[in-house]
């Protein structure tokens, strides 16, 4: 019976023209965005390793300065382009590509591709997270929503029941039937993104494994989809009301429900305007030692502390320029004010992360966001770790350049030059993103959702396939 009904419902799908114009249009948009995203990832990587060569040697090369005005002279960071993000480019066009490391200063990301964007951008972009997320469940709705109508409009279902036909079955045919286009276009598409990506001669990180989870991750949220798609057509006589009510099911779904998700969570958990932002750390800044400052309290008590732990009675006794020792121990203070600041900004973030857990119980398409951007490294999360990198690697540069001014010079002689090798003794800067296996268990509440999903809605079509 099983089998019967899927080439039955299958033959049907084949025959009907829209259902194949539909197919050709899907799988033309795929191409071209899979197409259009791989041009922009190697180009994006070609920029990568060009802007971090070109800065490395601007820094290798300054000749003899002084270590603070090299400080202050600075380098930059630059995010990789990862490359699972050809599938799901998640909030990296907004999020920043570059950080400038200087000295009393943790700096944005700058570059986001979205400010150079023109008004057509409102109109949206055309990648394979968009067709995944979006245009694919539409074609779930288009395939199924007559599923079971069309067997009540026609009278066939008369027919079927006086023949004893097991209900279960049944369904199982008509859900295999539906699931299996859907399926086959998933997997040439992550498939072709996998051939592309390993083809590329500088691929960064990626592996099979992550394409795998992803690719899981967007079959669930398609088997849930056909599940209610199949649900409603169940439910009702009619296929156009069966079809108004899985569009309305599609809206509520991927639209309404991620706008509201994202209102709650903005309004409960608001995050602090930049100007907020800059003046609660510029007032805890003061509250602590301005390496700048040599008159200031803090420095005074910072002198008399060094000067009885060295046994001393004159900064010009100690073993080492007492002026870039102070310079570190203040942006030792300026260090852990923005971590705390930005650990704040990490804990907002949690927090209304927290809401679209609470919130994904209405809409299957906010768990399978956020894995997806997750496993792409696109994520707001991916972000935060790589600017926090960013700030380890600032916080360690500046430790090094004062270091070597307090170690070289005397105090007082600002005038002191490191040579021309020194600066290519500095380490480059280098970022790797989490595993897969940690992104998994940092995500275990979101597969947990999108698993209760899957099964309350198999759960629901089996229980009222028996009533058919």
């Amino acid at each position: 019976m099983i089998l019967k009904t899927f080439h039955k419902e299958t033959k049907e799908l084949l025959r009907d023209g829209r259902v194949r114009l539909s197919f050709i249009i899907v799988i033309l948009l795929l191409g071209i965005a899979v197409w259009i995203s791989a041009k922009q990832y190697q180009s994006i990587n070609e920029q990568h390793a060009f802007a971090t060569q070109t800065d490395r040697t601007l820094w290798d090369n300054q000749g003899e300065k002084n270590p603070h005005s090299a400080a202050h002279f600075g380098t930059y960071a630059f995010k990789p382009k990862y490359p699972l993000s050809l599938v799901d480019q998640g909030v990296d066009k907004y999020a920043g590509t570059s950080i400038f490391l200087e000295a009393h200063n943790r700096n944005e990301a700058q570059f986001s591709a979205a400010a150079d964007q023109t008004g057509l951008s409102r109109f949206g972009d055309l990648t394979p997270d968009f067709i995944l997320l979006f245009i694919i469940p539409l074609l779930i709705i288009l395939l199924g929503y007559n599923s079971f109508t069309k067997e009540k409009e026609m009278g066939t279902l008369t027919l079927l029941k006086s023949q004893g036909i097991s209900s279960t079955r049944w369904m199982i045919g008509k859900w295999l039937a539906l699931f299996l286009p859907i399926f086959l276009i998933t997997a040439i598409l992550l498939l072709i993104a996998g051939i592309l990506l390993s083809s590329l001669d500088d691929f960064g990180v990626f592996n099979w494994s992550s394409l795998l989870g992803m690719f899981l991750v967007y079959i669930v949220y398609y088997m849930v989809f056909i599940n209610l798609v199949l649900f409603i057509s169940s439910r009702v006589k009619k296929s156009g009301i069966s079809l108004v009510l899985s569009l309305s099911l599609w809206i509520v779904a991927c639209l309404a429900a991620p706008k509201a998700a994202s209102n709650v969570a903005e309004s409960k958990y608001p995050y602090p305007t930049r100007q907020e932002f800059a003046a609660m750390v510029s007032e805890d800044k003061k509250q602590g030692l301005d390496g700048h400052n040599p008159w200031s309290e803090e420095s005074k008590l910072l002198e008399e502390q060094v000067l009885k732990e060295y046994n001393v009675d004159s900064l010009h006794k100690l073993p080492f320029n007492f002026d870039g020792y102070r310079m570190q121990k203040g942006e030792e203070h300026e260090a852990r004010v923005y971590f705390k600041h930005y650990n704040y900004l990490k804990d907002q973030f949690e927090q209304q992360s927290g809401i679209y857990r609470v919130l994904a119980v209405i809409s299957p398409y906010l768990p399978t966001r956020f894995m997806s951007m997750s496993i792409a490294h696109t994520d707001y999360a991916s972000h935060w770790d790589f600017s926090d990198a960013a700030e380890n690697y600032r916080i360690a540069t500046q430790k090094f350049l004062n270091d070597n001014f307090a170690e070289n010079s005397e105090y007082g002689n600002w005038g002191y030059k490191a040579d021309s090798e020194f600066w290519q003794e500095l380490p480059e800067f280098e970022y790797a993103p989490p595993e897969l296996s940690t992104i998994i268990d940092k995500n275990k509440s979101n597969l947990l959702i999108l698993g209760g999903w899957l099964f309350g809605t198999f759960g629901l079509l089996l229980f009222n396939t028996k009533k058919l």
